[in-house]
C-alpha cells in the first residue's frame, strides 16, 4: 500500500501539470464534454425504467414504482411479431450500410477525378442539400412520385402501355424504394467524409505510379481504393453499432400505420412506438431501447475486435 501511493501520487502530479499546460485546449472540449454527459451519460439512470412498473404519478426509485424485473422484455419477446420486426430491421439497416458506403466511395472518387473543380463543387454542393431536408418533406415527395392514380411514376409507367402499380399496398417494393430514398438524401453527406480522406493522400504517389505509366482507372484500384480501407471499416464499425436501430423517422414518415406494407417495412422503434401508444407502457418501450443499446454494443465490440484482427491500423480502439 505505501509503495502504490507515490506511484497515484505522482500520476496526480502528471494529470494536473497536462492540464495546466493545455488548459485552453481544454477549455474548447468544455462544451462537447458538458452535452455528452448531460445527453448521453446522465440519461443511464433512466435505465431502471426498464425493470419497473413505472408510474410517472408515483415516481422511479424506492418502492414507488414496483421492480418488476424482466416482465417488460417479455411483451416485446413473446409477441407474434418480434421476428419479422428484428429481421426487416437488420434487413433494412444492412442494405443501408452496404449501399450506402459503396456509393459514397463511387461518388467520392468520380468527384475527385473530375477535371473541372468548379464543376466539382457544384456537384458536391447539389448532392449535399437533400441531407438538410426532413423526412417529412420527402415523403411529400414520395406520395407525388409513387401514389397510384397520380404519380409521376405511375404517369409515366402507364404511358408507356403498362398497368400502374400500387406502391402503398405491396411491401416487396418498399426496400428498395427506402434504399434509394435514403441514399438520395444521405449520400453527399457521407461523401465529403471520402472526399476529405482522398485530400489528406499523398500525392506524390499518385505522381510517381503516373511516371511509371498507370493510368487514372488503375491508380484508383491500387492506390485510392487501398488508402480508404482504414477510413470505411472505422465508418462500418459506427454504423454497425446503430444496426439494431431502425430509422424510425424516415420510416414513420413514409410508412406511416399503413398496415399493407408492414411485412417488410415494421421495424423494432415503429413496433415500440406502436405500442407506446396503444398501452402507454414506458416500462416496455425502455426494456426494448436497452436491448437496442446491448445488442449494438456488443456488435461494435465484436466488429472492431474483427478489424483489430485483420488490420490493426482500422479499428476503433
Amino acid at each position: 500500500m505505501e509503495a502504490s501511493q507515490p506511484i497515484r501520487k505522482k500520476k496526480k502530479d502528471t494529470f494536473m501539470r497536462e492540464i495546466s499546460k493545455n488548459k485552453y485546449l481544454y477549455l474548447l472540449t468544455l462544451p462537447g464534454i458538458l452535452f455528452f454527459l448531460i445527453f448521453n451519460y446522465l440519461p443511464i439512470v433512466g435505465l431502471y425504467i426498464a425493470f419497473v412498473d413505472y408510474n410517472p404519478l408515483a415516481g422511479l426509485y424506492g418502492m414507488k414504482s414496483a421492480f418488476v424485473g424482466l416482465e417488460n422484455f417479455k411483451f416485446f419477446f413473446t409477441s407474434n411479431d418480434w421476428i419479422t420486426v428484428t429481421v426487416n430491421t437488420i434487413y433494412l439497416n444492412a442494405l443501408f450500410i452496404i449501399t450506402g458506403l459503396v456509393v459514397q466511395i463511387f461518388m467520392a472518387i468520380g468527384l475527385n477525378e473530375l477535371g473541372s473543380k468548379i464543376f466539382s463543387k457544384f456537384a458536391q454542393s447539389f448532392m449535399f442539400l437533400p441531407n438538410f431536408l426532413s423526412w417529412t418533406v420527402v415523403s411529400v415527395f414520395s406520395v407525388a412520385l409513387f401514389s397510384t392514380d397520380a404519380g409521376v411514376f405511375n404517369h409515366v409507367w402507364t404511358g408507356l402501355g403498362f398497368d400502374p402499380i400500387n406502391f402503398y399496398q405491396n411491401p416487396d417494393v418498399w426496400p428498395v424504394l427506402l434504399v434509394l430514398l435514403k441514399l438520395w438524401k444521405g449520400v453527399g453527406f457521407g461523401t465529403v467524409i471520402y472526399l476529405a480522406t482522398i485530400a489528406g493522400m499523398d500525392q506524390e504517389v499518385f505522381e510517381a505510379a503516373k511516371i511509371d505509366g498507370a493510368t487514372r482507372f488503375q491508380s484508383i484500384i491500387h492506390i485510392t481504393l487501398p488508402m480508404l480501407k482504414t477510413t470505411t471499416i472505422m465508418l462500418l464499425i459506427l454504423s454497425i453499432g446503430g444496426i439494431f436501430y431502425g430509422d424510425f423517422g424516415m420510416i414513420f414518415a413514409l410508412i406511416g400505420d399503413n398496415p399493407l406494407l408492414r411485412p417488410t417495412t415494421d421495424v423494432i422503434d415503429t413496433f415500440v412506438y406502436r405500442a407506446l401508444r396503444v398501452n402507454n407502457d414506458i416500462g416496455m418501450s425502455s426494456a426494448i431501447g436497452l436491448f437496442q443499446a446491448v445488442v449494438g454494443f456488443i456488435m461494435v465490440i465484436s466488429a472492431n475486435g474483427l478489424a483489430k484482427r485483420y488490420s490493426k491500423d482500422s479499428n476503433l480502439f
